[in-house]
């Protein structure tokens, strides 16, 4: 085809063809697919139409359809993710347009006639494989994030050295082991109990006025800060007093432009602090990844700053006093290197004396990571006298040269790292957790086990926190190995079932009923494990923590009638029953065709296909199916074929 005018006419006159046929929201995607085609043909044989060089172009000369949209407009709200710790990661998604991929024209333009650049989006032909990941038999779709790689780009096994570690154990245990922010047996619980609630900025901006967005979030918060109370109650019944409060607590509270402050939910807050006074547990917190004072932006800067003042502001309504008070530390990593650790450790000393208040420095004390050293750390926690918190794990995945992963070689160093807590009269914690099985590069060690098998060799009166994705489960794990506790403290669920529950609500004719067959259990009882205690899931058992799902078996031949699938009618499900319609036999079958339109599904008139082994009866209407030894014929809405 030599003439670009005729072929663009021909082309507009199909794509409108086949939207009149199948309806006018495809008419943008065979739009797309035509244009594609027609464009690699011009190229092909050399003839380019004026002015159009990519499929975006091209299309632009074809007549536009209005599009439209029964969600309207989409408006969103970005959030970087260093202006709040814990800010959602789909905050702000955009909403990109899938267009085929072409290849770009000999002189490799990649740009719109405005100016702005094409961004290309990867096919499945174009993405690159990654060797060596592991993927379990029968079980085809596993997350990238639950993969590991054990062989490198050659295909040769990744070899990393083993760890050597100390056999020394901290027992008898007398200090206090915790785990971060969740509560996995409280979380599933009916009502749920948690402390991480949280929205979206869009969400906020929906309820109408600033006082009602308000009002909202700070539903939110209270709903946590009370729920903090109960977990700390729960603990105290299992013998665990040491919790790692969430940052989530207070949705976007140190947001630059939808903060606020902390007063109004005073109350729960102090309630909970009570408890942790009475009962003796530790509160921390640990301001998210992004709070980072040594950053080389300002507006970074400015937003960890305002994030210390909402973690400072939080622990001190706690109304905590005397050795819970000083306890009550908020652990910040270092964050980059920037490419200079002399510059940056310039920085955090700078920023670190003259932004930060006297409460923050107080209570501050830093981590080890995996950019960051036990050794990186130490001359700047000596200087600034602020508290070094040694992580195990970190350790093993980045430390000094002339050392080895594990515990033994860390040994001679732990009286030093204990001087920077005692010299601010803070009782010390460390951090441990360990890998995944068979993780050996460092982006697989870095994802937590789920349980871990052994206690370090630290100081046995010192606090311990766990971080482990089994959360308080794994307390559980090495109270039983290593008998502490006491005996009879937890006993195992009851697979699917709990006691310390009330029965869900009931609409029974139009009003809310309670079964009266199911005990009703006290609020102050509610998921606390009832009388027994039954609150340990054993490992990979997360199933048992939620009611056994009731499976409804599907109807077969045996029950005399043919049910078409489920089909999407405007939100709605309906099944249509082919009940008396079709007569049961071995080679007929209901087939429903359906096509995607925009995010909806269609189905088409049901229809049954008959094998030619078995003739259609004389009475049908049949034709043949192209390329198909199948013969079709359409089953009526209402009465016999």
């Amino acid at each position: 085809m030599q003439d670009p005018a005729l072929a663009l006419r021909l082309m507009n006159k199909e794509c409108c063809s086949r939207g009149s046929m199948l309806g006018t929201s495809k008419t943008t995607g065979y739009l797309s697919t035509f244009t594609t085609r027609l464009l690699q043909s011009l190229r092909a044989t050399g003839v380019r139409p004026p002015g159009c060089t990519t499929t975006s172009t091209l299309q632009a000369a074809m007549p536009k359809r209005k599009r439209s949209t029964a969600a309207g407009d989409f408006s969103t709200t970005k959030v970087k993710k260093h202006d709040i710790a814990g800010a959602d990661e789909n905050e702000g998604e955009d909403f990109d347009s899938e267009l085929t991929p072409i290849e770009e024209d000999s002189q490799g333009s990649n740009s719109e006639p405005n100016g702005n650049k094409r961004s290309k989006k990867k096919t499945a032909a174009t993405k690159k494989k990654v060797p060596g990941k592991v993927i379990p038999e029968g079980n085809p779709a596993v997350s990238r994030k639950d993969r590991i790689k054990t062989e490198d780009e050659n295909g040769d096994p990744i070899i990393r050295t083993p760890q050597v570690n100390s056999d020394y154990l901290p027992l008898p245990w007398k200090g206090r082991l915790g785990y971060a922010c969740l509560n996995t047996y409280l979380r599933t619980s009916n009502p749920p109990i948690f402390c991480s609630r949280t929205c979206r900025i869009s969400t906020i901006l929906q309820k109408g006025s600033a006082a009602d967005g308000q009002a909202y979030v700070e539903s939110l918060g209270l709903q946590n800060a009370w729920d903090l109370g109960k977990m700390i109650r729960w603990n105290e019944k299992y013998g665990i007093k040491f919790l790692r409060i969430s940052s989530e607590i207070f949705p976007f509270a140190s947001h630059e432009k939808y903060g606020y402050s902390l007063e109004f939910a005073a109350e729960p807050l102090r309630e909970a602090g009570r408890l942790a006074m009475k009962f003796g547990h530790r509160l921390t917190m640990h301001p998210g990844q992004y709070t980072q004072i040594a950053s080389l932006r300002g507006a970074v800067i400015t937003a960890s700053v305002r994030d210390l003042e909402y973690h400072s502001q939080l622990l001190r309504l706690l109304g905590l006093e005397g050795q819970a008070n000083q306890d009550a530390v908020m652990i910040l990593h270092m964050g980059g290197v920037f490419g200079n650790k002399k510059a940056t450790l310039d920085r955090f000393r700078e920023n670190y004396t003259t932004l930060l208040s006297d409460d923050i420095k107080a209570r501050l004390v830093l981590e080890n990571d995996d950019s960051w050293t036990v050794h990186d750390l130490l001359p700047i926690c000596h200087e600034l006298n602020i508290p070094l918190v040694l992580d195990y794990h970190h350790h093993n995945i980045r430390h000094r040269e002339d050392l080895r992963e594990g515990t033994l070689d860390l040994l001679p160093f732990l009286p030093e790292i204990k001087k920077t807590w005692t010299r601010k009269n803070i009782t010390q914690k460390q951090h441990y957790s360990e890998a995944r099985d068979n993780a050996v590069t460092d982006y697989d060690m870095r994802k937590h086990s789920k349980r871990v098998q052994k206690l370090p060799p630290c100081d046995p009166t010192m606090d311990l926190m766990i971080e482990a994705k089994d959360k308080e489960q794994a307390v559980f794990e090495l109270y039983r190995k290593y008998a502490i506790g006491g005996e009879g403290l937890f006993r195992d669920m009851v697979p699917y079932l709990r006691t310390d529950e009330n029965a869900p609500e009931k609409l029974v004719r139009g009003r809310k009923e309670v079964s009266e067959s199911v005990k009703v259990v006290d609020d102050k009882d509610l998921a606390m494990g009832g009388e027994e205690g039954r609150v340990y899931w054993p490992e990979g058992k997360e199933e048992w923590l939620s009611p056994l799902k009731k499976i409804r078996r599907k109807k077969t031949e045996a029950d005399e009638e043919i049910v078409v699938e489920k089909k999407v009618t405007n939100g709605r499900q309906q099944t249509k029953n082919m009940k008396g319609e079709v007569a049961i036999r071995e080679d007929v079958k209901v087939v429903v065709e359906t096509r995607n339109t925009r995010g909806r599904q269609r189905t088409e008139q049901p229809r049954v296909e008959i094998y030619e082994a078995d003739p259609a009866p004389e009475t049908a209407k049949t034709r043949p199916l192209r390329n198909s030894k199948k013969l079709a014929m359409t089953v009526p809405e209402r009465g016999g074929p």
